[in-house]
């Protein structure tokens, strides 16, 4: 990990996150019947406890207002939830606020033009190595993993890591 990074984040002290491209592997399944499902990766919520258990803040901000969501939010025990959002930028600064956070003691883990306003103002910008081209000019690091298949979970080990957190 070079050292910029490293430095942005041992500042960190919460985790922000999109949910579509990010938790999830963009997909969109329907049932015959309609219902929508979205599918979450397993070790992404290890990670999110990972930071949980060492006393890391986590959001999440998404354009999403579904009751799927809402469940998986609810299980992770994510600390700040914004359903709906139609300005990142201003629910992320908004969040920050309210937890008294500085803006470079949040990452912000997204992939597509709608993270971008959040991405350019967190202390660290994040994004799935399978992101939307059009936000590769905005991150500090594009992780390994795809979103909804890990992408997550090495974001958390490397903020725990680079402030001397154990992962077990």
């Amino acid at each position: 990990m070079e050292n910029l990074l490293t430095n942005k984040l041992k500042k960190v002290k919460m985790l922000a996150m999109d949910v579509d491209g990010t938790l999830t592997d963009a997909g969109m399944y329907y049932s015959n019947s309609g219902e929508s499902f979205k599918r979450f990766y397993t070790r992404d919520g290890m990670g999110i406890d990972l930071l949980h258990r060492n006393g890391f803040l986590t959001a999440i901000i998404t354009q999403e207002n579904t009751e799927i969501v809402i469940a998986r939010t609810k299980k992770l025990k994510i600390s700040k939830v914004v359903l709906g959002s139609m300005n990142k930028e201003h629910d992320l600064r908004n969040i920050a606020e309210e937890f008294n956070l500085d803006l470079e003691e949040i990452a912000y883990i997204g992939d597509d033009i709608n993270d971008i306003s959040a991405m350019k103002i967190a202390g660290v910008a994040v994004a799935p190595n399978d992101c939307s081209h059009s936000v590769m000019e905005y991150v500090d690091f594009r992780t390994k993993a795809n979103g909804g298949n890990g992408a997550v979970r090495e974001l958390c080990e490397l903020i725990l890591q680079s402030q001397n957190f154990s992962l077990i």
